[in-house]
């Protein structure tokens, strides 16, 4: 039992904002940013337009794109580390949205390695035989999460959601790995609301993301390859195989230290953070789902998808298209 992706679907906030709109509210530049990062625009969120509401745009494209119904849907995983409740789960209100009234609903959170993590577990119930049709999603409104004085980090990320309609079959290439390592968790964390209760002193309060951007750099150069290198070696298939590694939408600097240790072209990792940042759980079914309706992927053609990012976490897919 393997599973293949049958559709896509992507959704941004309409609002851009450029380096140059950056630069006037933190001390920052076009140049800056772009030199270190390759970012030069993101899609930031504006009222009514949060994590459910985009995820459930995605899915409805992705289920149009794979020509099925909601109904169909035995199972939805949102990936997902801003969801606009803490219950219900983002999954269920996407549930209710696009009435798929037969799946069963969830919220999965693994950071900016959350789709692949999704990706792998829908796979998993469908080698189990429990479930056959899947919606699996990644999104994020990091905006919300974000310190807009901090220039280490409010440059970095945007917000979207990307989504793929997954279906068990019987023939097809599917391999995964994953990992995470808790200690190395403060390198980037995000605090969640704070002990408020009648037996404290003050309220609840929320933090902002902070990040140790060399550490984290360190660890997805390292981290990213090895994983790759590990699906490849247990499903026995050679690197030249593989038609394109998308890869997690952190930093174009990450992307050509992994193609260096890969021994890889940069044309066989696409890219789209120059339009859209990080936008965290969602970059690769975002950049997917472009690909897909660009054409650019055919019929048999072997993937590697590879996410990294808080926990930390990460994880790598090899599928057939």
């Amino acid at each position: 039992m393997t599973t293949k992706i049958i559709g896509t679907g992507s959704a941004v906030p309409e609002q851009v904002v450029t380096n140059d709109d950056l630069s006037k509210v933190v001390e920052t530049s076009d140049e800056w940013i772009r030199t270190r990062t390759g970012i030069r625009e993101r899609r930031i969120a504006t009222e009514g337009s949060g994590t459910s509401h985009m995820a459930a745009e995605a899915a409805r494209k992705a289920l149009e794109n794979a020509g099925i119904s909601a109904e169909e849907l035995d199972i939805i995983i949102l990936a997902t580390s801003s969801a606009d409740c803490c219950f219900p789960s983002g999954a269920c209100e996407v549930q209710a949205a696009i009435g798929a009234s037969h799946a069963v609903a969830f919220d999965l959170s693994a950071a900016c390695s959350g789709f692949v993590y999704a990706l792998n577990t829908a796979h998993s119930f469908f080698k189990a035989g429990i479930y056959k049709t899947g919606l699996v999603i990644g999104a994020d409104t990091l905006s919300k999460l974000i310190d807009w004085n901090d220039r280490g980090t409010c440059v970095l990320f945007g917000d979207g959601a990307g989504a793929a309609v997954v279906r068990a079959e019987e023939t097809g290439s599917f391999h995964m790995t994953m990992g995470a390592d808790g200690t190395r968790g403060s390198a980037l964390a995000c605090p969640g609301r704070t002990t408020g209760n009648f037996l404290t002193e003050k309220g609840p309060e929320l933090g902002y993301m902070t990040m140790d951007g060399q550490e984290v750099f360190k660890f997805a150069v390292k981290t990213v390859p090895e994983s790759i290198n590990k699906v490849l070696a247990e499903s026995e298939t050679d690197i030249e195989e593989i038609k394109y590694f998308i890869l997690h939408q952190a930093n174009y600097r990450i992307f050509e230290s992994i193609a260096k240790r890969l021994k890889i072209p940069m044309e066989k990792l696409p890219t789209n953070l120059e339009r859209f940042g990080n936008t965290s759980g969602a970059t690769i079914p975002i950049l997917l789902d472009e690909m897909n309706r660009e054409g650019k992927l055919q019929q048999g053609d072997k993937l590697i998808l590879a996410g990294f990012g808080a926990g930390l976490t990460w994880g790598a897919t090899l599928l057939e298209w």
